[in-house]
């Protein structure tokens, strides 16, 4: 598994955008690479939408964003078309279909006691491709795609003037806020079969839950 202070590993990988070669595709630029277990499940397509939302605020900085699973590539675009039209966001940054699990491997994303998805990882790399922070969350839980932010923003700083940022610098300068799109709702996991699937449907018309499609359904704790 790599470490901080550690150059990120020469790879060539398949993406949205096609093959490119990582860390050189971002060279002379800081990027946050981050892994999600899959595609088309519900916690994963709130991290995108908040990720693509913040997107022009992440290059601001000269900071770009690139996405990982192992699913494969016809996945992720039929993934990214179904949020821009069901949703109205549009995902611009690449996301890499890493589906032989190599990349992951190495960057230690998969977890021997989680399964044979990638957790949700974040590697921040700098300019010259060096490993900066590393950020592990499990399965079921969402990140704070604003303190991501906050976090590079924190080490360019340090960087720049030679110093280091206290417990919750910066906070009262970012707008912190619940998920656009489920607020303070909780998610319910993804029906595992067709009778699940109906049930959830049928509350869904009794208004006892909300849903964007059967697999993507919430509600109020």
């Amino acid at each position: 598994m790599v470490v901080l202070g550690e150059k990120f590993p020469e790879v060539e990988v398949a993406t949205t955008h096609g093959r490119i070669k990582l860390p050189d595709y971002f060279k002379g630029k800081w990027f946050v690479l981050f892994s999600h277990p899959a595609d088309f499940t519900p916690v994963c397509t709130t991290e995108f939408v908040e990720f693509a939302k913040m997107h022009e605020k992440f290059k601001e900085i000269n900071t770009e964003l690139i996405g990982l699973s192992i699913d494969q590539v016809f996945a992720h675009i039929k993934w990214i078309e179904w949020i821009k039209e069901k949703l109205g966001v549009e995902v611009k940054f690449p996301i890499i279909a890493d589906d032989q699990g190599e990349l992951a491997k190495k960057l230690g994303m998969i977890s021997p006691y989680k399964g044979t998805n990638t957790v949700r990882a974040v590697f921040i790399v700098d300019p010259e491709g060096v490993i900066r922070a590393i950020v592990y969350y499990p399965q079921e839980t969402g990140r704070n795609i604003t303190e991501i932010y906050r976090l590079v923003l924190a080490l360019q700083t340090a960087d720049k003037n030679k110093v280091a940022t206290p417990a919750n610098w910066y906070v009262d300068k970012l707008e912190w806020k619940s998920s656009s799109l489920v607020g303070n709702d909780v998610i319910i996991p993804p029906a595992s079969n067709i009778k699940d699937k109906e049930d959830r449907e049928k509350r869904a018309k009794k208004g006892e839950i909300e849903c964007f499609d059967w697999w993507f359904c919430h509600k109020k704790l």
